[in-house]
């Protein structure tokens, strides 16, 4: 259902933080998405770049933050094995947990990477898991995420659970995706549209016109 070849540019706002602004460009191919983006808010400005291999796997994700006297940067890989690991740099002090990965081998089941107050990283599990259709699997799919928090771009294991609410129609144009995160106690039900990106996210961000 998603479209080919075609690079779409996205605005979110902050629900919780209304002075956040999301831009991201998602460039969707034959089952990969590659895509940047920024996000700026009062106290920090982050730009990322994104690449996934075929059925909408991470392969590579860049994060760069900037604050007020520091900075820092991410580079995170999954092999082909499915092995993660990171690239860091730290300029300046802040009170921050460390960048990097705190436990490559918990990253082990991940297949997506998972930006902390992003929109466009939900995309990749709702269109691997066919959320968009009426085939979609009738149960809840149990994920592991490679979660970047943000803005100290540590890397921890996220669980969560993907499902699908409502399908995709022309007519509403929209679908609806029920999603929970086990490791930080949270539920929304995601609006998103016909190429799987996020129009409202419940307590996070909506899309902007």
């Amino acid at each position: 259902m998603t479209s080919t070849a075609l690079a779409r540019t996205i605005r979110w706002q902050g629900q919780d933080d209304p002075d956040r602004t999301d831009t991201a460009v998602l460039s969707f191919r034959d089952r990969e998405l590659a895509a940047a983006g920024t996000s700026v808010s009062a106290e920090y400005t982050a730009s990322w770049t994104l690449s996934t291999i075929p059925g909408w796997v991470t392969s590579q994700l860049s994060v760069s933050v900037t604050g007020d006297g520091w900075s820092r940067t991410l580079r995170l890989e999954r092999s082909i094995e499915g092995r993660w690991s990171a690239e860091t740099t730290q300029n300046g002090t802040v009170d921050l947990p460390a960048p990097g990965i705190s436990d490559p081998r918990s990253l082990d089941e991940a297949q997506d990477c998972d930006v902390a107050l992003c929109p466009a990283t939900n995309t990749m599990p709702i269109l691997r898991l066919d959320l968009l259709n009426e085939s979609a699997p009738p149960d809840e799919t149990q994920l592991t995420m490679a979660w970047v928090e943000m803005p100290s771009l540590r890397v921890v294991p996220s669980r969560q659970v993907y499902s699908q609410v409502r399908a995709y129609s022309p007519e509403a144009g929209h679908a609806v995706v029920l999603y929970s995160s086990e490791s930080h106690g949270f539920t929304a039900e995601l609006k998103v549209d016909s190429d799987g990106t996020v129009i409202d996210y419940p307590g996070m961000a909506t899309r902007l016109p």
